[in-house]
């Protein structure tokens, strides 16, 4: 029987293989490769499999649990319906930066050891940037270069982590970490850099809406899930992700009403719904964490079946501004349908995939009394409604007829938009084999229950009629062509004054270096270096040749032999002299 390869190979080394092949073969062997990594996922058996010596070390590139096994199926199915809805691209660097991203993640889960899961964790950053790039526009390239500043600053943070975790615990073991500690730490901000942290998204919603149109489905997969799975591995229970998580889950609500750019409210939708999973981490009952783990799950599906059904409109019509879209429905009604599937799932309506998974998290809130960590949740729960369960299909395909006529979405996008929204909804309605694959078990909970489901559909239809309401009294905010401002200002213009006071004051002191040590000195030194032996001399011979020329009765010769000596020429006497003296000391000091 041939041996499992480790879980991240098949769809690394593949990629790598996409550029040699050609038409319908390369298509059939881009759809086949996640089948083919789930399959060979499979055939490992639970425990450490593929354990290498390194330095002393053990580097296990294949950690098979129940929490590394949920994330791997995820990510398997996800890259599968992604690879889909990619059939019509013809550009082999979103294939192979695609593949290599998703295998990358795979990577990272089943890492043992902090070796492996830096390299993977690095290679994901490496690879997403293409996605971005590969639009080949000035704007995603400057998002790209920022996006890797601020995940190469988080790289460091993390390797400097693991290397003070190494020296002080001599294992690079890769497990349960906690806060103990300024190694520790640096891990913590490294995982919270790419889980888009309050006032370390802006990464986010700065480069996933200039990333590609099949790039920015891969983007919203796997950066933050990777990182929450790190976090639900690393530090289970950390008070402040609490607080954290529920930070995130706030104030992404006030961006995300008043942008324009569809896909910019869907980062700030992501970031929102990465908030109800960091939350349940720092709550840390299993409850919770079985809450965050199915609800990274779900948001795989949904979130990313959102960005696929906005992403068939920009296709079709080029336009993703919320200003520039509506009337769709007439000629997209059924990516009109799936992108409604996904909000209902995002805005937790019952039957529906987000409904089974998020009530987890708020109920474990209330389980531990933390009341108003449950309100923050509630709030939350109620503001994506409005931003991606009612705002996203409201604006691109109902609102004002904005003229559009587009086809609708190619078959490949429709195939794949179709299986996730089916995804959706089974799960939803059928949600014991979610269950299963937690990682606590037995899982003792049941979403449909009557205060339950009676408690959410209340909230989304008031949040629905609160929609109305404003919307109809012109008090929703407006949808309006401008730039809104986000946390990037402070050190986008901090950025700027930093590099103006350098500039004025490093340029200041190079001009004086300039003129005093790259002209004056070395003119100084020159002119020293050239005559400094005959001068040398004359110094210790001049009271003897003033005395010789007064005795003489001749001109004193102290002016003359500087102006002579200015000029290189040395009177022979010195130089008999020089050599006399040298002798001596010669003889002396022998």
């Amino acid at each position: 029987m041939i041996e499992a390869l480790p879980p991240a190979a098949i769809l690394i080394l593949g990629a790598l293989l996409v550029p040699l092949l050609r038409g319908r073969v390369k298509s059939a062997f881009i759809v086949m490769l996640p089948v083919l990594g789930l399959f060979n996922l499979l055939q490992l058996p639970l425990g450490d499999s593929w354990v290498l010596p390194f330095l002393g070390q053990k580097l296990v590139l294949a950690r098979v649990d129940r929490l590394s096994l949920v994330f791997g199926y995820i990510f398997f199915l996800i890259g599968f319906i992604t690879t889909i809805y990619a059939l019509h691209v013809k550009e082999n660097v979103q294939h192979v930066a695609g593949l290599i991203y998703a295998g990358s993640a795979v990577g990272v889960v089943f890492a043992g050891d902090f070796f492996s899961f830096f390299i993977f964790w690095e290679m994901l950053t490496v690879a997403s940037i293409f996605l971005i790039w590969a639009r080949r526009t000035p704007a995603a390239l400057g998002a790209g270069y920022r996006y890797l500043l601020v995940h190469a600053f988080g790289g460091l943070c993390l390797l400097a982590g693991i290397v003070i975790r190494l020296r002080h615990t001599g294992s690079l073991d890769f497990g349960l970490i906690g806060l103990e500690g300024p190694g520790s730490m640096l891990i913590f901000i490294g995982f919270g850099i790419n889980c888009a942290w309050p006032a370390l998204h802006v990464w986010l919603t700065d480069a996933y809406p200039e990333a590609t149109i099949t790039g920015t489905i891969f983007l919203s997969a796997y950066t933050t899930k990777a990182a929450v799975y790190a976090l639900a591995r690393a530090y289970p229970g950390t008070e402040a992700l609490i607080w954290i998580g529920a930070l995130m889950t706030g104030f992404p609500i006030f961006f995300a009403v008043i942008e324009n750019d569809l896909r910019r409210v869907l980062a700030y939708s992501l970031i929102n719904q990465v908030g109800f999973m960091v939350c349940g981490i720092g709550i840390g009952t299993p409850l919770a964490l079985n809450g965050a783990v199915a609800h990274a799950f779900n948001d795989i599906l949904f979130k990313g079946l959102l960005f696929m059904s906005i992403g068939a409109v920009m296709y079709r019509t080029g336009k993703v501004n919320a200003t520039d879209l509506g009337g769709l429905y007439r000629t997209m009604p059924l990516t009109c349908l799936c992108c409604i599937v996904g909000a209902a799932s995002i805005s937790a309506f019952p039957f529906f995939s987000g409904f089974v998974s998020k009530s987890m998290v708020m109920d474990a809130a209330g389980g531990a009394h933390l009341r108003v960590v449950w309100f923050v949740l509630l709030f939350a729960s109620a503001g994506v409604f409005h931003h991606a369960g009612i705002k996203i299909p409201y604006f691109a395909f109902f609102s004002h007829d904005a003229g559009l006529r587009p086809k609708e979405a190619p078959a490949n996008m429709l195939a794949a938009m179709g299986l996730a929204a089916f995804l959706c909804v089974f799960i939803g309605s059928f949600p014991q084999p979610l269950y299963r694959l937690l990682p606590f078990q037995p899982v003792d909970y049941a979403p449909y229950t009557w205060p339950h489901v009676l408690a959410q559909t209340q909230i989304l239809f008031f949040s629905a009629l609160a929609f109305t309401l404003l919307l109809l009294s012109g008090i929703y905010p407006a949808e309006q062509r401008c730039l809104n401002l986000d946390a990037d200002w402070f050190y986008r213009k901090g950025g700027r004054l930093f590099y103006r006071l350098l500039e004025r004051s490093c340029n200041g002191i190079n001009q004086v270096a300039d003129r005093l040590l790259a002209r004056q000195l070395p003119a100084i030194v020159g002119r020293f270096c050239r005559t400094a032996p005959a001068r040398l001399v004359a110094l210790l011979l001049a009271a003897l040749a003033n005395r010789a020329h007064r005795h003489l009765q001749s001109p004193a010769t102290g002016e003359t032999l500087s102006a002579n000596l200015d000029q290189g020429v040395v009177p022979m006497g010195i130089s008999v002299a020089a050599a006399a003296l040298f002798l001596m000391v010669l003889y002396l000091f022998n």
